[in-house]
Protein backbone atom coordinates (compact mmCIF):
# COMPACT_ATOMS: atom_id res chain seq x y z
CA UNK A 1 0.00 0.00 0.00
CA UNK A 2 1.53 3.36 -0.95
CA UNK A 3 1.77 5.71 1.88
CA UNK A 4 -0.87 8.81 2.72
CA UNK A 5 -0.78 11.23 0.19
CA UNK A 6 0.99 13.72 2.99
CA UNK A 7 4.40 11.97 1.57
CA UNK A 8 4.77 14.53 -1.51
CA UNK A 9 7.06 12.48 -3.76
CA UNK A 10 6.01 11.45 -7.17
CA UNK A 11 8.19 8.63 -9.33
CA UNK A 12 9.10 8.05 -12.62
CA UNK A 13 10.32 4.42 -13.69
CA UNK A 14 12.95 4.44 -16.40
CA UNK A 15 13.24 7.86 -17.10
CA UNK A 16 15.41 8.92 -19.95
CA UNK A 17 19.62 8.90 -18.64
CA UNK A 18 20.33 12.32 -19.91
CA UNK A 19 23.67 13.69 -18.34
CA UNK A 20 21.70 15.93 -16.15
CA UNK A 21 19.94 13.20 -14.04
CA UNK A 22 23.13 11.21 -14.47
CA UNK A 23 24.85 13.84 -12.89
CA UNK A 24 22.60 14.18 -10.03
CA UNK A 25 22.08 10.35 -9.39
CA UNK A 26 25.80 10.07 -9.09
CA UNK A 27 26.11 13.82 -6.54
CA UNK A 28 23.18 12.51 -4.49
CA UNK A 29 24.98 8.85 -4.21
CA UNK A 30 28.01 10.24 -3.05
CA UNK A 31 25.64 12.52 -0.42
CA UNK A 32 24.32 9.44 1.10
CA UNK A 33 27.41 7.77 1.08
CA UNK A 34 28.99 10.85 3.10
CA UNK A 35 25.73 11.48 4.89
CA UNK A 36 26.13 7.79 6.71
CA UNK A 37 24.17 5.63 3.90
CA UNK A 38 25.22 2.11 3.39
CA UNK A 39 24.69 2.28 -0.49
CA UNK A 40 27.95 0.42 -1.74
CA UNK A 41 30.63 2.71 -0.74
CA UNK A 42 32.00 3.84 2.76
CA UNK A 43 32.90 7.62 3.29
CA UNK A 44 34.33 9.54 2.43
CA UNK A 45 33.80 9.78 -1.79
CA UNK A 46 33.63 11.93 -4.12
CA UNK A 47 31.70 11.86 -6.90
CA UNK A 48 34.67 10.60 -9.17
CA UNK A 49 34.39 7.62 -7.08
CA UNK A 50 30.74 6.82 -7.37
CA UNK A 51 30.82 7.27 -11.48
CA UNK A 52 32.13 4.36 -12.44
CA UNK A 53 30.07 2.35 -10.42
CA UNK A 54 26.85 4.26 -11.60
CA UNK A 55 27.80 4.56 -15.03
CA UNK A 56 27.72 0.35 -15.02
CA UNK A 57 24.31 0.99 -13.02
CA UNK A 58 22.85 3.16 -16.07
CA UNK A 59 24.28 0.64 -18.74
CA UNK A 60 21.86 -2.26 -17.74
CA UNK A 61 19.16 0.54 -17.57
CA UNK A 62 20.20 1.45 -20.90
CA UNK A 63 20.27 -1.98 -22.64
CA UNK A 64 16.74 -2.69 -20.71
CA UNK A 65 18.04 -5.69 -18.51
CA UNK A 66 17.69 -3.11 -15.34
CA UNK A 67 15.35 -0.70 -14.44
CA UNK A 68 15.32 2.87 -12.34
CA UNK A 69 13.08 4.01 -10.27
CA UNK A 70 13.42 7.84 -9.21
CA UNK A 71 11.27 10.32 -6.65
CA UNK A 72 11.05 13.51 -6.98
CA UNK A 73 9.47 16.38 -4.89
CA UNK A 74 9.15 20.03 -5.13
CA UNK A 75 13.30 20.41 -4.45
CA UNK A 76 13.78 17.86 -7.34
CA UNK A 77 15.23 14.61 -7.58
CA UNK A 78 14.55 13.18 -3.54
CA UNK A 79 15.08 9.10 -4.13
CA UNK A 80 15.91 6.23 -6.53
CA UNK A 81 16.56 2.58 -6.72
CA UNK A 82 17.72 0.44 -9.23
CA UNK A 83 15.31 -2.95 -9.91
CA UNK A 84 18.20 -5.16 -11.25
CA UNK A 85 17.77 -8.58 -13.03
CA UNK A 86 19.75 -11.42 -11.52
CA UNK A 87 20.81 -12.66 -15.09
CA UNK A 88 20.22 -15.97 -14.84
CA UNK A 89 17.62 -17.39 -16.41
CA UNK A 90 16.49 -19.35 -13.33
CA UNK A 91 16.20 -16.30 -11.13
CA UNK A 92 14.19 -13.95 -14.13
CA UNK A 93 10.96 -14.21 -11.71
CA UNK A 94 12.44 -11.97 -9.24
CA UNK A 95 14.52 -8.77 -8.74
CA UNK A 96 16.75 -7.72 -6.50
CA UNK A 97 17.01 -3.92 -5.51
CA UNK A 98 20.06 -1.70 -5.26
CA UNK A 99 21.06 1.12 -3.93
CA UNK A 100 18.06 2.33 -2.09
CA UNK A 101 18.84 6.04 -1.63
CA UNK A 102 17.09 9.25 -0.32
CA UNK A 103 17.93 12.67 -0.23
CA UNK A 104 19.62 13.08 3.50
CA UNK A 105 17.82 16.25 4.04
CA UNK A 106 14.96 14.61 3.24
CA UNK A 107 15.29 11.85 5.08
CA UNK A 108 12.11 11.21 7.97
CA UNK A 109 9.53 12.18 5.77
CA UNK A 110 8.73 8.80 4.84
CA UNK A 111 10.43 8.81 1.36
CA UNK A 112 12.62 5.62 2.01
CA UNK A 113 9.04 4.09 2.79
CA UNK A 114 7.42 5.64 -0.01
CA UNK A 115 9.73 4.26 -2.15
CA UNK A 116 9.63 0.75 -1.22
CA UNK A 117 5.99 1.12 -1.99
CA UNK A 118 6.70 2.10 -5.48
CA UNK A 119 9.39 -0.55 -5.89
CA UNK A 120 6.73 -3.59 -4.69
CA UNK A 121 4.05 -1.94 -7.13
CA UNK A 122 6.60 -2.31 -9.66
CA UNK A 123 7.64 -5.32 -9.11
CA UNK A 124 3.96 -6.27 -9.28
CA UNK A 125 3.14 -4.94 -12.56
CA UNK A 126 6.68 -6.80 -13.48
CA UNK A 127 4.48 -10.41 -12.56
CA UNK A 128 7.48 -10.35 -10.36
CA UNK A 129 7.04 -13.18 -7.14
CA UNK A 130 9.49 -11.63 -5.28
CA UNK A 131 12.08 -8.96 -4.68
CA UNK A 132 15.45 -8.89 -2.61
CA UNK A 133 17.41 -5.81 -0.67
CA UNK A 134 20.90 -6.72 0.84
CA UNK A 135 21.76 -4.83 3.37
CA UNK A 136 25.09 -3.74 5.36
CA UNK A 137 24.80 -4.83 9.13
CA UNK A 138 25.35 -2.03 12.13
CA UNK A 139 22.64 0.60 10.58
CA UNK A 140 19.56 -0.77 11.78
CA UNK A 141 18.26 -1.60 8.36
CA UNK A 142 16.60 -4.67 9.02
CA UNK A 143 13.81 -2.92 10.89
CA UNK A 144 13.13 -0.56 8.36
CA UNK A 145 12.85 -3.65 5.57
CA UNK A 146 11.39 -5.39 8.00
CA UNK A 147 8.13 -2.29 7.99
CA UNK A 148 8.56 -3.03 4.15
CA UNK A 149 7.24 -6.48 4.06
CA UNK A 150 10.68 -7.87 3.99
CA UNK A 151 12.25 -10.81 6.18
CA UNK A 152 15.56 -11.59 6.66
CA UNK A 153 16.23 -14.78 4.89
CA UNK A 154 20.28 -15.14 5.03
CA UNK A 155 23.56 -13.60 6.33
CA UNK A 156 26.73 -13.95 5.54
CA UNK A 157 29.09 -13.43 8.78
CA UNK A 158 31.85 -10.63 8.05
CA UNK A 159 31.45 -10.45 4.37
CA UNK A 160 31.76 -6.33 4.07
CA UNK A 161 34.64 -5.36 4.97
CA UNK A 162 34.69 -1.29 5.44
CA UNK A 163 37.70 -0.79 7.27
CA UNK A 164 40.90 -2.54 8.50
CA UNK A 165 39.03 -4.53 11.51
CA UNK A 166 35.80 -3.71 10.82
CA UNK A 167 33.81 -6.66 8.92
CA UNK A 168 30.15 -6.21 8.63
CA UNK A 169 27.73 -8.76 8.11
CA UNK A 170 26.03 -8.92 4.82
CA UNK A 171 22.11 -9.23 5.18
CA UNK A 172 19.55 -11.00 2.44
CA UNK A 173 16.06 -9.52 3.03
CA UNK A 174 13.00 -11.25 0.80
CA UNK A 175 9.93 -9.85 0.25
CA UNK A 176 7.41 -12.06 -1.79
CA UNK A 177 4.91 -10.50 -3.99
CA UNK A 178 1.89 -13.19 -3.85
CA UNK A 179 0.14 -12.11 -1.29
CA UNK A 180 -1.41 -9.10 -0.58
CA UNK A 181 1.06 -5.66 -0.59
CA UNK A 182 2.56 -4.54 2.73
CA UNK A 183 0.20 -2.78 4.80
CA UNK A 184 2.26 -0.07 6.29
CA UNK A 185 2.00 3.69 6.21
CA UNK A 186 4.69 6.43 6.52
CA UNK A 187 2.67 7.37 10.09
CA UNK A 188 4.03 4.41 11.68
Amino acid sequence: MIPPLSVRLGFVLDPPLVDELRERIIALWADATNAGGAVGFVAPVTVADVRPTAEAAFAGVAAGVDRLLVGHDDAGLAAFVFVTSNRFDLKEHWRVLKRVVVAPDRQGRGYGLALMAEAERVGRSMGLSALQVTIRDGHGLPAFYQRCGYREVGRLPGALRVADGDDRDEIIMWRELSGAPANWSAAD
